[in-house]
């Protein structure tokens, strides 16, 4: 425990600043309150902690498996993503309050030890099970509105490792030894993608690998819910491969898919890149137009369309090609659908830069898979938060935005028989954006 007689001296003038950790029942992570609700809107970690079989002496347990799903994940939105800060963290009375526990004369939930069992609890089974819930979540969400179109984003990462992590491999391309976690975001009807699917994977995986089985099972829930939607895949050129498109058309997926430069499709843009190329030069200003033309790589059963972005700017050419099914799209807008999956990209990053995905330091594959699943549960309570910020100067803040700006509040907590009251700052300037996060999620 952290040492109250430790204490920090700062000149001031003729006098001194005094700083201890003294200050009794004071929380910087006010937020919580924010996140539990979101939590109680979304039923989230109560819906995966019956995911998994709890294994333990049930006669034997202090903390549940649905105490502990909360404190790591409410622990990775907070940023405390190692089990090792509850050592101290699982006296905090917010952090207690947030698992269902009194927060001052409730009992300290779990420890890091006990965090680290759960994580190495978990079994394959329940893994499935865990990726399932957080699917049907987006089901459950979109069900009293029907979309009319669904775009399923599939993207890959690296997360890199620094130990003998089982599966672990030097990846080539990445020039590192890591995990390639395969990622699955879904956008209903223009909206917020969110995030639905991580399946992590070895280091030496291809992107492609594994992507048509995970695909063929979302693909046939959202029609067995959403039968009158309109599907679209999209990705980048690591998933364009023959399985890709044969699964796509055989289902009758519609897909637009970045495809590699070759000399052959190099050739057959020649006469639009010429054309952009005389405009430049005459120009001397970035200029680009699209096209399209059938191709038919080596093993494909027929031609297929593809889009071309002929670009030429000062830095130099950069000529662009997509394969694609739609049928009566332009060129242009459907090359620049294509490019609207950059945003996917930023969503990852959130991820991973804010919600620290990568720290899969666990020896064993299942347990660095279930810890991926709580960061994407994080990751969701956050897109929760996204959500009911919509109209007001937040609205499009991401993770780590939110994090330091609504979650990161100071608050002191008193608990009397008849509340249990937590202060924050008078001062603080997010006081009306909390009171319309609020009053939405209780509506909702």
């Amino acid at each position: 425990m952290t040492d109250s007689s430790f204490h920090f001296e700062f000149p001031f003038g003729r006098r001194k600043i005094v700083a201890s950790f003294t200050g009794g029942q004071l929380s910087s992570d006010g937020g919580l309150l924010l996140l539990k609700q979101v939590d109680e809107q979304l039923g989230l970690t109560a819906r995966l902690a019956g995911c998994i079989r709890d294994q333990r002496s049930q006669n034997l347990i202090e903390h549940s498996v649905l105490d502990l799903m909360r404190q790591r994940v409410f622990g990775i939105a907070c940023g405390y993503e190692d089990c090792n800060d509850f050592d101290e963290l699982r006296r905090d009375g917010l952090f207690k309050l947030a698992v269902g526990r009194e927060p001052l004369t409730g009992e300290d939930p779990g420890s890091q030890p006990t965090l680290s069992r759960l994580e190495n609890m978990v079994r394959d089974r329940d893994l499935i099970r865990l990726s399932y819930a957080r699917f049907e979540d987006f089901l459950a969400r979109h069900r009293e509105s029907p979309p009319r179109r669904i775009v399923i984003d599939i993207d890959v990462t690296d997360d890199p490792v620094h130990g003998q992590q089982e599966l672990a491999g030097f990846n080539g391309f990445y020039d590192e030894h890591c995990y390639l976690p395969l990622l699955f975001h879904l956008q209903a009807d223009g909206g917020q993608k969110e995030f639905v699917a991580v399946v992590l994977r070895g280091g030496k995986a291809a992107a492609k690998e594994g992507a048509v089985g995970v695909l063929r099972r979302i693909v046939t829930r959202l029609r067995q819910v959403f039968p009158n939607a309109k599907l679209l895949l999209r990705g980048d050129a690591g998933f364009a491969a023959p399985e890709v498109y044969d699964y796509s058309e055989a289902a009758g997926l519609r897909y637009v898919l970045s495809l590699p430069k070759n000399s052959r499709l190099l050739a057959a843009a020649a006469p639009l890149l010429e054309q952009v190329r005389t405009i430049y030069g005459n120009t001397g200003e970035k200029v680009k137009r699209y096209g399209e033309f059938l191709y038919a790589a080596d093993g494909w059963p027929a031609a297929r369309r593809v889009i071309v972005k002929a670009e030429v700017m000062p830095e130099g050419e950069n000529p662009r090609f997509v394969v694609t099914n739609l049928p009566r799209r332009k060129p242009k807008a459907t090359y620049r659908l294509y490019t609207d999956r950059g945003d996917v990209e930023n969503r990852i990053k959130e991820l991973k830069n804010d919600l620290k995905s990568g720290r899969i330091s666990c020896q064993r594959f299942l347990a660095n898979q279930f810890r991926l699943l709580l960061h994407g549960a994080a990751f969701v309570l956050i897109q929760g938060l996204q959500r009911l910020l919509a109209d007001t100067e937040l609205a499009a803040a991401q993770a780590g935005t939110l994090r330091s700006k609504l979650l990161k509040v100071a608050a002191r907590v008193h608990q009397t028989c008849r509340y249990i009251r937590a202060e924050l700052p008078t001062r603080y300037p997010y006081q009306q954006v909390w009171a319309i996060m609020v009053t939405k999620a209780a509506v909702t």
